[in-house]
């Protein structure tokens, strides 16, 4: 004890050193943000304020280009685009949707979208995905070019936005009234709302709230730059042109092109702005710690790009490495230090991540082993360790830390509070400790990527994150009716509408029921329809993905409610086949029931009627279904398959699109055909045997 305890205390204090010099760089960057802030109040702007929105609209509308990359975006990027057509104030404007050869239902979605709205256009990337976003980026750059060329029209700027992107509709009235005056312009990007339990989706909330409404403002005051952020980017015509010339706009050797090309433009001295243009916001807020109802909610913030963002640990970090992979590592190699000091500071702070989250978790390991020590010693009849020596300078560093400390975490309470309340203001505190473990996953996982390549010489993939895009209840906007849907597709007449409408108030009976019963659509179209009112996906559902789930729930709620189990997501939520969306009270029930979150997909109506009447054919359904393990759980347990290979395998599945587990697993040659029709059969005689235990027990029992 007596070697190890100095050797301790050594460590200890490195890492508290360390850390206070992380703190003087944030403390500086705090520094000059609320100076910033006092001289505004005390002297005012210094310049003309926001136009009003009346000035936005009223200038000409100049042809804009907004540019999605897609790749696995086939669950989100019809709602995305619907929900920005919709919202959308602008009228003259083209959205540009890349997708690749091997994304079969991407592709079948962009066609769909790109045949119900003329401002729509699919670019095809001729190669197999993933790459990088910058290579599809780089095709859809090039369609614009030719499109500009065959119509003779000039698009004044080319917005970036992902598929998970919820839009303002003055928007692109903001980039149309800026784009005379700057190079590129980037809005703040916001979360939505997560629940408190929803820790790891909660640390973005807090990130975002702080680094877009602070860190960017004081960088933009200091080095006259700003990265893009990925999303909500609008680059001039000139900018692009610029880029245009030294080969291709976007660099295919970046996993963060976004980061990239903002540090090119400011190389040749383009104008960059971030942009904090005050809007009114109302959306749906829940209650101070979910005590109490949900309320509407009107407030006032910067015109932003709103989008969840991934509650999963394993998710979370490895989308965070992605980012460091970029940033820190490829833009480290690639761009090097600038020769403007005060943008090689910007530039350090970058690549400190890769840094920083080792320090806090060496900080936390410290603390549990000085704890463990002391409990050691307590129980022992030992003298107290002491993880410093108590040196008066050791006690200065530790009294700064824990300024520091305290300085982040009321700016947190601070900059959270103002866009989702109090009671995430105070989440963002232990919010705070879990960001340190996923930033510390990340950095590593980044760091291990980047040395691998190096060794094997390969390039590192587009590693990306699936997304989820907000139903209406997080928009907070009303649904379109269902029989505008169908018009704007051009799916039904105005007369048969009218006619099914007539039909309905004098009888009563659901409009889309009528218009199939007069032959003025047919069920799929239906449901393509109900599906894009809602923001719901949609999915293929046969009785083996219904069976493997029966245990979720009983009979009488699947026949009650009209609705199937037929898997579980990545994300845990229970997934269900329904015809059209339930009821708010048949959700509650729902969650009561199962204990689980869930997720709506919409199945046609006679494909839930045919698999409840194969269902009721099986003489033993109104038993009770045991829980018994899952083919995968099974596979695993008799060593058909690894949990590391299975984890691999499954990282694109989606039982929506796939069907079960086990004919995904058979699909990509995991396991044969035979061995599946082998643990089918076990899996079917251990239900067996367990339901006819429970027919055997008394039902006082």
């Amino acid at each position: 004890m007596e070697t190890y305890i100095p050797a301790l205390q050594w460590t200890a204090l490195i890492v508290a050193t360390l850390i206070a010099l992380s703190s003087l760089d944030d403390l500086f960057v705090d520094a000059v943000f609320w100076t910033i802030q006092a001289k505004r109040r005390l002297f005012g702007r210094g310049g003309p304020g926001p136009a009003s929105p009346e000035a936005l609209v009223e200038k000409s509308e100049a042809p804009i280009a907004i540019m999605l990359p897609a790749w696995k975006e086939f669950d989100v990027i019809a709602s995305m685009v619907e929900s920005a057509v919709n919202a959308l104030a602008y009228s003259n404007y083209t959205i540009f949707i890349g997708t690749y050869a091997n994304d079969p239902d991407t592709i079948a979605e962009v066609e769909k979208v790109s045949a119900r709205y003329k401002q729509v256009r699919h670019v095809r990337v001729p190669h197999e995905g993933p790459t990088c976003k910058a290579d599809c980026l780089n095709y859809i750059v090039a369609d614009i070019v030719a499109l500009e060329e065959e119509r003779g029209i000039a698009f004044a700027g080319l917005v970036l936005h992902d598929s998970e992107d919820v839009l303002h509709p003055l928007e692109l009235h903001l980039f149309n009234y800026l784009l005379p005056f700057k190079d590129m312009i980037q809005l703040p990007v916001v979360s939505l709302e997560q629940r408190y339990t929803d820790l790891v989706a909660g640390t973005y909330m807090d990130e975002f709230a702080e680094w877009h409404a602070k860190d960017l403002v004081v960088r933009q005051r200091l080095a006259k730059t700003v990265p893009s952020a990925g999303v909500g980017t609008c680059f001039s015509r000139e900018a692009i042109n610029v880029l245009l010339e030294a080969g291709n706009p976007f660099n295919t050797d970046t996993l963060t092109e976004d980061y990239d090309i903002g540090n090119r433009l400011a190389e040749r001295g383009m104008n960059a702005v971030i942009e904090l243009y005050p809007v009114e916001y109302r959306t749906r807020r829940g209650a101070i710690f979910g005590m109490g109802p949900d309320r509407m909610v009107t407030f006032s913030m910067p015109l932003c790009v709103r989008e969840h963002f991934p509650n999963r640990f394993h998710t979370s970090y490895r989308q965070k490495a992605r980012w460091i992979l970029g940033i820190a590592l490829q833009g480290w190699a690639q761009l090097g230090w600038s020769k403007s000091a005060i943008a090689n500071y910007f530039l350090f702070r970058d690549r400190k991540a890769l840094v920083t989250p080792t320090l806090a978790i060496l900080a936390y390991a410290l603390l549990a082993i000085y704890l463990a020590l002391n409990i050691w010693s307590w129980v022992n009849d030992r003298p107290a360790v002491a993880l410093f020596s108590g040196h008066p300078a050791e006690l200065i560093l530790l009294w700064f830390n824990l300024f520091a400390l305290a300085a982040r975490l009321l700016q947190r309470i601070f900059f959270v509070e103002r866009i989702y309340g109090w009671g995430h203001a105070f989440m963002s505190i232990p919010r705070a400790f879990v960001l340190s473990f996923i930033n510390f996953a990340a950095s590593i996982r980044a760091a291990r990527i980047f040395i691998l390549s190096k060794i094997n010489g390969k390039s590192i993939a587009w590693d990306k994150t699936m997304h989820r895009f907000p139903s209406d209840e997080w928009l907070g906007e009303e649904k379109r009716r269902l029989g505008d849907i169908l018009l704007s597709w051009e799916a039904v007449s105005p007369p048969a509408l009218e006619k099914a409408l007539i039909d309905q108030q004098l009888n009563g009976g659901l409009l889309g029921d009528l218009l199939i019963c007069h032959g003025a659509i047919n069920e799929d179209t239906l449901c393509e329809a109900i599906a894009t009112q809602n923001h719901m996906p949609r999915a293929d559902v046969n009785i083996d993905m219904v069976r493997e789930h029966l245990d979720l729930f009983d009979q009488e709620i699947m026949q009650r409610l009209h609705i199937l189990p037929f898997g579980i997501s990545l994300e845990g939520e229970v997934m269900l086949a329904v015809s059209r969306p339930m009821a708010h009270s048949e959700e509650e029930l729902m969650r009561s029931r199962m204990g689980k979150p869930f997720r709506q997909h919409i199945v046609p109506d006679s494909k839930i009627d045919a698999i409840l009447g194969l269902l009721m054919l099986q003489p033993t359904w109104d038993v009770p279904v045991p829980s018994v393990p899952r083919i995968h759980e099974l596979l695993i347990e008799h060593r058909h398959l690894k949990k590391r290979d299975l984890r691999k395998v499954l990282q694109d599945y989606d039982v929506a699109r796939h069907g079960t587990i086990g004919q995904f697993l058979v699909a990509k040659n995991a396991i044969s055909q035979s061995t599946l029709d082998e643990m089918l059969a076990l899996r079917r005689s251990m239900i067996e045997k367990r339901r006819q235990n429970l027919i055997k027990v008394p039902v006082n029992a």
